[in-house]
């Protein structure tokens, strides 16, 4: 499980530093630049705290992306733009069903995830 959930955190780290998520934080309008920036952080929270539990403790890693989902959708009733509302209820609700997965050892799900988030968050945040 190790190798699988840090080749998906990895991939996701470098997706995420290489989008919109991380660069365009402040760029839109409203609070918009706020929850961008503070969604950043979260994610960076959460690569970092997945890092250091233990392959042998998968219910640390479901709780931890349990955890991150509840932050992003505490972001998600925050913002004021509807599409940044929107992209980041979606996400968080992707995280709250890879959670079960990963705490089984299957990282597919969050693989997906960490993937396409940036991607998804970063066009809410241009």
């Amino acid at each position: 499980m190790r190798y699988g959930v840090v080749r998906a955190l990895a991939a996701g780290a470098v997706t995420l530093g290489a989008s919109g998520l991380l660069g365009a934080c402040g760029m839109a309008g409203g609070n918009s630049g706020q929850v961008c920036t503070d969604t950043k952080k979260a994610f960076q929270q959460y690569i970092a705290q997945v890092r250091s539990i233990p392959a042998a403790e998968p219910a640390r890693w479901r709780q931890a992306t349990e955890q991150l989902a509840g932050r992003v959708d505490g972001l998600a009733k925050q913002a004021d733009d509807d599409a940044l509302k929107k992209a980041l209820t979606t996400e968080a609700d992707r995280l709250r069903a890879a959670a079960p997965g990963v705490g089984g050892g299957d990282v597919s799900q969050l693989d997906a995830v960490m993937k396409d988030t940036p991607a998804r968050i970063g066009k809410a945040c241009a």
